[in-house]
């Protein structure tokens, strides 16, 4: 639906930017006029999420992401632009637009949603029919209470093909629907079957209490162990937490972050009922930005297995870009949380949260157990590697703690151990320049061109981005141009795109503001827009730096049809060369 400017210029008016980011931001700070804070999109030390209260938009200028208050709903939320609009109207007290409102995804996603809870209730009850016998007697042996099965809403999918479509369709849900739900699967032949079946289930249930989807146990040792529900239009599993919807009111500051989701419900059994996991394989950057929302603090419980090791290195690292502090949990006595409780009782784990190792203390203590430290090659091997993770802490106190009980503990001077530590760190910062560079140059390259199938050079798209931020910020320049001003100037599709747009607002007399670009472009184009709404601050805004671009991209159009010459492979200093402003 095409939502009025009007509507929008007063949901603009009505939304707090700074109440709505700042349960996603941390150490959300003024400055000025604007705000900052650790970007909720990217994983990051120094704050570089930038908010513009009064435009009431953001951008971060660490990973590009931004634009305004509709976009960031979408992104924090994984939503369409419609689902945003409404969201943000219902917080400020507005109701949505009669006139042309298409809610069809959204109704959809309702129906997805009431799917799910219908089969999950169908998954239930199977767990305590005759079919479910052997699975209520797996439970039953993993010393799981039946409150606490019903606490989960576990379940159990029949070994047959059709059980749950079956039930669903006699409910009145279509077959399509089914099918987008990942509820059920087609088969080459066109017919449909359900996705799980022999399988103990664990609804996957959001932080609003809606069961977005679905992870199914095999009751033996056949593979796969685990299926999951893949991404539909209510779940995505690289931003799924199991059991957060509990643990978020629960946990005092605190998270612990198990592997599976049976180490979460042993856990929550024995009272630690702060206890999480993450979907999937591995940890992955949404799902800490999620976490570090609900706490400050995250225990790694993961198995004490080589994969489970690999995972805590890699959390570490992720977890390491938020505001999270980080514990890592020596698992003694058995192989994972379920095991240990089981065996040893929840007094052991308690014990073995109580000891838990930081994650520099962590990275320590896995790098020791590389080396044979009674010889000197490896004590001098250890002392190099424990260097190199006390250049990357940032307090020099800090570091000096270290320093001080690795020098008691090898007899090693304590300034020997800090120089090289300062010495590596020296190289990791100029490690990192590099990496922010090229990161920078990857950034700035533009879209392959049609025919050349290659990047313009950078000055080719600097001369299109300042066109169209001066424009921003001077639309009367867009008259003043004339002719020499049409979509075909440009060679980006995407800025071609967005400056038929911007001139059709210009020729309208309408807002320039990001809000009125949204519903037009979707979040990562957003983002580009905020760029060049940046931009306009550190170029000329001048007619006549604008009249330059166009002769500088008119030039290089008439080459590109007119001579055999290859414009993407060019540098930037061949380009000027050829084609100076």
């Amino acid at each position: 639906m095409a939502i009025s400017d009007a509507f929008l210029q007063e949901l603009r008016s009505r939304v707090d930017m700074e109440q709505l980011v700042s349960p996603y931001v941390s150490g959300l700070r003024r400055r000025g006029r604007t705000l900052t804070g650790l970007c909720p999109f990217h994983n990051e030390k120094t704050p570089s999420f930038t908010v513009y209260t009064e435009n009431q938009s953001f951008y971060c200028f660490g990973c590009g992401a931004g634009g305004d208050a509709v976009t960031f709903v979408r992104r924090a939320e994984n939503l369409d632009y419609v689902e945003a609009v409404k969201q943000l109207a219902q917080q400020v007290g507005m109701r949505m637009p009669e006139d042309g409102f298409d809610d069809t995804l959204m109704k959809r996603r309702m129906e997805i949603l009431s799917a799910n809870r219908e089969a999950a209730r169908f998954f239930h009850e199977q767990l305590y029919a005759p079919a479910g016998r052997e699975a209520a007697q797996y439970l039953e042996r993993r010393a799981l209470h039946p409150n606490t099965v019903r606490h989960f809403g576990l379940g159990f999918a029949p070994n047959n093909w059709g059980s749950l479509t079956d039930a669903l369709k006699q409910k009145g849900f279509s077959e399509q629907l089914l099918l987008e739900a990942n509820l059920v699967r087609r088969s080459e032949k066109g017919n449909v079957y359900d996705n799980f079946r022999n399988r103990l289930m664990f609804p996957i249930i959001d932080i609003r209490g809606n069961v977005i989807g679905f992870g199914g146990r095999v009751l033996d040792d056949s593979k796969p162990k685990y299926i999951n529900t893949s991404d539909t239009m209510v779940y995505k599993k690289s931003h799924g937490v199991f059991a957060l919807n509990f643990a978020k009111n629960a946990n005092d500051g605190r998270l612990i972050v198990a592997e599976g989701y049976m180490d979460v419900i042993a856990l929550h059994q024995a009272g630690f009922t702060n206890a999480v996991a993450c979907l999937g394989t591995a940890l992955t950057r949404e799902q800490a930005n999620l976490l570090s929302r609900c706490a400050k603090e995250v225990l790694l419980a993961y198995d004490t297995d080589e994969a489970g090791q690999k995972a805590t290195r890699r959390a570490i690292d992720i977890f390491s870009g938020t505001s999270l502090s980080v514990r890592v949990l020596r698992m003694t006595g058995g192989k994972d949380p379920d095991e240990i409780i089981q065996k040893h009782g929840k007094e052991r784990f308690q014990n073995i949260i109580d000891g838990a190792a930081n994650d520099i203390e962590y990275r320590l203590l896995r790098e020791r157990e590389k080396y044979d430290l009674d010889s000197d090659d490896g004590k001098m091997k250890f002392l190099r590697a424990a260097a190199q993770i006390l250049a990357q802490l940032s307090g020099d106190i800090e570091r000096e703690v270290y320093a001080v009980r690795l020098s008691q503990e090898l007899s090693v001077d304590k300034d020997a151990i800090l120089r090289e530590a300062m010495y590596r760190r020296g190289q990791l910062k100029k490690e990192r320049e590099k990496d922010r560079a090229r990161a920078e140059l990857r950034e700035l390259q533009f879209p392959a061109l049609p025919q050349e199938q290659s990047a313009l050079p950078l000055a080719a798209r600097r001369a299109e981005e300042t066109i169209l931020a001066s424009l921003l910020r001077n639309p009367d320049y867009d008259k003043a141009l004339g002719a020499a001003l049409e979509e075909s100037v440009f060679f980006t599709d995407f800025y071609r795109r967005f400056y038929a747009v911007l001139a059709q607002r210009i020729a309208q007399n309408l807002e320039l503001e990001p809000t009125f670009f949204a519903q037009d472009f979707n979040p990562e184009e957003m983002s580009r827009i905020m760029r060049l709404f940046a931009q306009g601050a550190e170029i000329k805004n001048t007619v006549k730096e604008c009249r330059d671009c166009i002769e500088t991209l008119r030039k290089a159009r008439q080459a590109q049809e007119s001579v055999p010459l290859d414009v993407g492979k060019l540098s930037d200093e061949e380009f000027l060369k050829i084609f100076p402003k």
